[in-house]
């Protein structure tokens, strides 16, 4: 096609969930509630394990950004969904598509390393418990933290490195809630079945190694854990099991998404929902179900501002 006859693109079409007006509605009060109890949950367990000096320890302090990057997630395409339900028209600038594809993949990068991190920690844990407090210090923990916000960064920016230079002219609906690669590559007009197989690599080779490198780790310490004494045993499990759940809930989507070589379009919509609302909203209630000290640092939290004055 020649170059001279394309015409730039301003804005795309977002066709949505569905197109029922009830549904809608219906799917409009859902997700803002949902997103109410993801921020303020999220929210909740920030300041928890910041204000409770009892959970100053690298595990929870893992745990803050998880909840941190979880909250952000879901920001980056949540608000945008709720407010389209009400809309007749429901268009995404160009700049706003690309912002949401950069975001998605910063964020969503930097919880996959994240999470190799928390299991790392659980592993010097469990299995070099004597060196834990030498090998886990707050220095290494903000550089593990660091060095996963970088790989997200690195791993956004090399997805916008080639979709912001594609020519965009013709079609302008995405059959989605919110721009992501493989549906906005489509739109391109060129060529793009080589270079979407291309991109789809580019996160779901990251995605599996993570997933499988999680696999391997929990297995190993959960094996450990079985030649452990009993009263260390049913705390790790508990732990390990809580982190495995996240890994799964946080994969599973992902990977189907960027690695599954068939494309049904309502399986991939409730893959995406699944991806950055119900994950997120999972997340702290699984850690806040599953966790004694959680539990018990809820309750410190709310006998002082119930009895403030008898905790000074």
């Amino acid at each position: 096609m020649d170059a001279g006859n394309l015409s730039v693109v301003s804005e795309f079409v977002l066709l949505g969930l569905c197109h029922s007006w009830t549904m809608q509605v219906l799917l409009l009060l859902m997700f803002f509630m949902l997103y109410l109890i993801i921020v303020f949950g999220n929210i909740a367990i920030i300041i928890l394990i910041i204000t409770d000096p009892h959970l100053h320890s690298p595990m929870y302090f893992l745990l803050a950004n998880l909840s941190f990057v979880d909250m952000w997630l879901c920001s980056v395409t949540t608000p945008k969904m709720i407010t389209d339900f009400v809309r007749e028209n429901k268009t995404i600038s160009f700049s706003g598509c690309m912002c949401q594809v950069l975001f998605v993949h910063f964020f969503g990068g930097g919880e996959m390393v994240l999470l190799v991190v928390m299991a790392y920690d659980r592993y010097v844990a469990i299995c070099k418990p004597l060196h834990y407090s030498t090998i886990m210090n707050l220095q290494k923990c903000i550089g593990l933290v660091a060095t996963s916000w970088t790989i997200g960064f690195a791993h956004a920016m090399s997805q916008m490195a080639v979709i912001v230079q594609l020519p965009f002219c013709g079609p302008r609906e995405i059959d989605s809630f919110f721009c992501d690669i493989p549906l906005v590559i489509k739109l391109a007009c060129i060529d793009s079945y080589n270079l979407g197989i291309l991109m789809n690599a580019d996160s779901g080779v990251p995605a599996m190694t993570c997933f499988i490198v999680l696999l391997i780790s929990y297995t190993y310490i959960l094996l450990t854990v079985r030649q452990s004494s009993k009263a260390g045993t049913s705390r790790a499990l508990s732990t390990c099991t809580a982190h495995i759940t996240v890994v799964v809930l946080f994969f599973g989507p992902c990977i189907f998404i960027y690695v599954w070589p068939l494309s049904i379009t309502w399986v991939d919509k409730f893959l995406a929902v699944f991806y950055s609302v119900i994950t997120p909203l999972l997340n702290p209630a699984i850690y806040t179900l599953r966790n004694k000290e959680i539990k018990t640092a809820i309750k410190r939290f709310r006998s002082y501002c119930i009895y403030p004055k008898g905790n000074i």
